[in-house]
């Protein structure tokens, strides 16, 4: 799931270059949630009215999450969009602590101020913040907000029709924001098949995964493995969207993810036990 993802950066940021933010996404998510109906076209019908209420509220989260994220790699390198798309594992146990009451530890503190040093490596410019690199941190946030409902959420049995509402809801999001401009689509054939890979394999059956897992694994453990998502940007964006590997890309990622890291490894039972339900 995480490589799925980690390689979308590049191809996003490429056909960026052709396809509206808004526009893309629209198209992007609406492949995805047919996908899934007419893989699953009775999930939904089966979901109880709480789990149906629970991935309204999940998939507004994740369809702002994406249009901030999405419109931020039209600004930003994709190896830096990764990185900092990845500072949701560092924002997931502060959100946590914040809606489960649990004490944030010295440690998590610290690792938080190691991430924000290796963010302003990643972007900062003097004394400014770039506006790609902002939006994105703001992404981070609320996919940080997304995994932490997620987890307290998800449903085992439910994941499938839980995530098609999430995509039906990202697609009338996203499509909300630009009908009134009109939709452009892609129009060659290569585009065509990176927008349908998004779907199918980085949007719809990675967001079931996700959706599935978290029912069984709380927000922080769910989130250590996310850490690759970061790593595999940076990798595809080097190998295959012929970015350079920077001194200073390379320095504040190994901050970002030393943080990512020690706050997710060091041991914090309040948060790693069992997830509390979170009424809405």
């Amino acid at each position: 799931m995480t490589a799925c993802w980690g390689s979308t950066f590049f191809l996003i940021k490429d056909l960026l270059d052709r396809v509206p933010v808004l526009d893309f996404l629209a198209v992007r998510f609406a492949i995805a949630s047919g996908a899934l109906l007419l893989l699953a076209p009775r999930a939904v019908g089966r979901l109880s009215r709480e789990s149906l209420r629970h991935a309204v509220v999940l998939g507004l989260l994740y369809g702002v999450a994406q249009i901030l994220q999405t419109a931020g790699l039209a600004h930003t390198p994709a190896s830096v969009s990764g990185f900092i798309t990845g500072m949701y594992v560092v924002c997931t146990p502060l959100f946590a602590a914040v809606l489960l009451r649990s004490r944030i530890s010295a440690v998590t503190w610290a690792a938080v101020a190691l991430a924000l040093g290796g963010l302003a490596v990643l972007s900062l410019s003097g004394l400014s913040v770039g506006y790609g690199e902002a939006i994105t941190f703001c992404s981070a946030l609320l996919y940080a907000l997304h995994i932490v409902g997620l987890g307290a959420w998800s449903d085992a049995r439910q994941a499938m029709g839980m995530t098609i509402v999430q995509l039906l809801v990202i697609t009338l999001v996203a499509f909300v924001a630009t009908v009134p401009d009109g939709i452009v689509l892609p129009s060659t054939t290569g585009d065509w098949v990176s927008v349908v890979y998004m779907a199918v394999f980085a949007g719809a059956l990675a967001l079931a995964g996700q959706t599935w897992a978290q029912a069984h694994l709380p927000p922080t453990r769910t989130a250590i493995i996310m850490t690759m998502e970061p790593v595999f940007a940076a990798l595809f964006a080097v190998l295959l969207g012929g970015e350079a590997a920077t001194l200073r890309m390379l320095v504040g990622g190994l901050m970002v993810l030393t943080a990512m890291f020690a706050v997710e490894l060091v041991p914090r039972r309040h948060i790693e036990s069992e997830v509390p339900h979170i009424a809405v």
